[in-house]
């Protein structure tokens, strides 16, 4: 795929393998710098006189929410689609043809689409850019650049990182977009912990071989938990398998106090969220845990940099 290498204005966000680490470095600056407007209560219009449509096929809520926000926090406007009950998809249009029908409408469409591969049918037909909020089981590249800013700054680096995915990592869109921009990075090591039947794709694991990074694969939380930087929980993929199959993995993986307790002082939990029973509540006031607070938080202002990068100059 081709890299972005710095030419943001009017680009397509697909995939995270578009970013080289000088792309990451400057959206995650200008991220920090909205971060610290939003935060001192400075109105920003970098984006007035600007529409995003953010269509969503499948259901959202950070997402969908993060992204309206970050359009409105820019001065922009929104046209909000979420779920295709009371659309023209309903009636059978096309996707081609949506797409089409709203970039007359609007400067930028983020969509979010259960159809793996839909991102670049988009992209195909769209006289404006599209940003991949997150395309069937393939990718969610604004999440993956979100996961990976809150990780520089709780970690303080992005070398060096043992980081453990743990859950449905075969249908889990978040760590594949996660996993292959750490791969940007030097000395990491990813431990893979899923059901039998939810491994890590071939193609991923293919791709973090190439570049020499080590893999591991566990059974149990419990053999890799003391020596991790970062745990990366994810729930079980209920609307992409068979009901009897989610039965049997839905409660196979569950990080709890004594767990995260037995974690190294300064190292991190993450979800990209909603947790299905995989992390107790009771976790939520370890210190370790920034899934409901900075991990979420970073999300409007990484969506704020690429926004305001792919429509002005």
């Amino acid at each position: 795929m081709k890299k972005i290498n710095g030419r943001f204005y009017k680009q397509n966000i697909l995939s995270t393998e578009q970013f080289t680490k000088s792309d990451i470095d400057t959206v995650f600056k200008l991220a920090i710098n909205y971060r610290k407007k939003v935060e001192s209560g400075k109105a920003i219009t970098d984006l007035k006189g600007k529409i995003l449509t953010a269509l969503f096929y499948e259901p959202s809520s950070r997402t969908f929410g993060s992204f309206i926000a970050a359009m409105q926090r820019l001065g922009g406007g929104v046209i909000p689609i979420q779920g295709i009950t009371f659309s023209s998809v309903s009636k059978g249009e096309t996707l081609e043809d949506t797409i089409r029908v709203f970039a007359n409408y609007s400067d930028v469409i983020a969509m979010r689409h259960n159809e793996t591969g839909a991102a670049q049918k988009a992209a195909d037909v769209s006289p404006v850019p599209i940003l991949n909020a997150g395309d069937g089981v393939g990718e969610h590249p604004t999440q993956g650049l979100l996961d990976l800013l809150t990780i520089k700054e709780r970690l303080g680096r992005l070398d060096k990182i043992h980081i453990a995915m743990v859950g449905d990592l075969k249908y889990g869109r978040t760590v594949h977009s996660l996993t292959k921009l750490l791969l940007l990075f030097q000395n990491i090591t990813f431990t893979f912990i899923s059901p039998p039947l939810s491994p890590m794709p071939d193609e991923i694991l293919k791709m973090v071989r190439k570049v020499g990074a080590k893999i591991q694969k566990k059974s149990a939380i419990v053999d890799i938990i003391k020596d991790i930087d970062v745990i990366y929980m994810t729930r079980i993929q209920k609307e992409r398998m068979d009901p009897k199959i989610y039965k049997k993995m839905k409660n196979m993986f569950i990080l709890d106090a004594k767990l995260a307790n037995k974690m190294k002082k300064n190292s991190i939990i993450l979800h990209p969220l909603p947790r299905i029973g995989e992390i107790t509540t009771e976790v939520d006031k370890n210190p370790r845990s920034v899934y409901l607070t900075h991990q979420m938080r970073s999300g409007m202002f990484v969506r704020m940099a690429l926004l305001k990068l792919i429509l002005t100059k």
